[in-house]
């Protein structure tokens, strides 16, 4: 099998090729290398993906569509797609939110309309968010519940990307997969995330900025975790539905909801040092709480998470540490 990894510099991308080429698969990855964080990190990631064999690395935007439609002709061996790449962020959306149309919106139907062509095609796999979910007050998160309310323009983009996968799905017999992924950490992760700036600035002595008075809960899902659950799911691409279209859609979350001030707690412990705590207001685009429902996930392809954030938390804080000499 060989699988395409677009956002391959990034988070989730970057582990989930790592893992595929662990398990002897070939590995089509690109990233367009944007500044939205630094670049230093995502080409660190790419040079502990670009010694080993199978590995395959293009700097390329999916919204490019010439260079897409080149990548897909070279490539006809590709049988599954991993989609990791999206301008990422939601405070970052009220600040440029051309860049989530180009990436999110342009480069998905792009992706999209060039996958539908390869003839080895399994299974396309999106990473859609748990920002779909809005500001809803009933939890857990279930994938049954109405997503018409985005309280961001991030959310936005991410629950029609998972309409425009539908779509393909029913007129393409494509068969696609969306994830909503809920807050996810660990080694390597993203520097724009709460738990990343936390850790930075813990250590650093100076003050973070916590939100709606600290009165917020997230479903914190371990890297680990998520990585295994969508190479489980690759392997799993679903069948015709009622409408006639081979499409699911699932969470992946821990399970589990943790309040914000436990989290920064384990920080505190890990690291040894006092948070110094500048309580803000809630943020335009935030919610206060996530949960995920993962039933239909477990019972479909195993996806069972194991690591909680007394655990989780203690590896990112160690990695950070190394990665950064500090």
């Amino acid at each position: 099998m060989t699988v395409l990894v677009t956002g391959a510099a990034g988070f989730i991308g970057f582990h989930l090729a790592r893992a595929l080429l662990e398990n002897g698969r070939e590995v089509v990855a690109i990233d367009n290398l944007n500044d939205y964080y630094e670049v230093t990190l995502k080409k660190a990631r790419l040079d502990q993906l670009s010694s080993q064999s199978g590995f395959t690395f293009y700097q390329l935007d999916i919204a490019d569509q010439s260079g897409m439609e080149k990548l897909v002709a070279d490539h006809p061996e590709i049988t599954g797609v991993l989609h990791m790449a999206a301008q990422a962020g939601v405070r970052y959306s009220l600040e440029n939110p051309m860049a989530y149309a180009e990436t999110n919106l342009q480069g998905q139907v792009q992706l999209l309309e060039v996958c539908r062509r390869l003839k080895k095609m399994e299974h396309f796999v999106f990473a859609s968010s748990s920002s779909v979910y809005g500001g809803r007050k009933d939890l857990p998160f279930s994938v049954e519940d109405r997503t018409d309310k985005p309280v961001s323009l991030y959310a936005t983009t991410k629950r029609s990307g998972e309409l425009m996968c539908y779509s393909y799905a029913h007129l393409y017999d494509m068969p696609v997969t969306a994830l909503r992924f809920f807050t996810v950490y660990g080694p390597w992760g993203r520097p724009d995330m709460a738990y990343y700036m936390f850790t930075r600035d813990v250590l650093a002595g100076k003050p973070i900025n916590v939100f709606n008075n600290g009165e917020m809960r997230r479903d914190f899902t371990y890297i680990d975790d998520v990585t295994r659950g969508v190479l489980c799911c690759l392997k799993s691409p679903p069948q015709r539905d009622q409408d006639d279209a081979p499409f699911a859609l699932y969470n992946i979350g821990n399970n589990r909801s943790e309040n914000l001030m436990d989290f920064i707690a384990v920080i505190e412990k890990e690291t040894g040092k006092k948070a110094e705590i500048d309580f803000q207001p809630m943020q335009p685009g935030d919610v206060k709480e996530t949960f995920a429902d993962i039933e239909s996930a477990k019972q479909d392809f195993g996806f069972d998470p194991v690591t909680g954030i007394a655990e989780g938390l203690p590896n990112f804080i160690k990695w950070y540490r190394d990665y950064y000499d500090t």
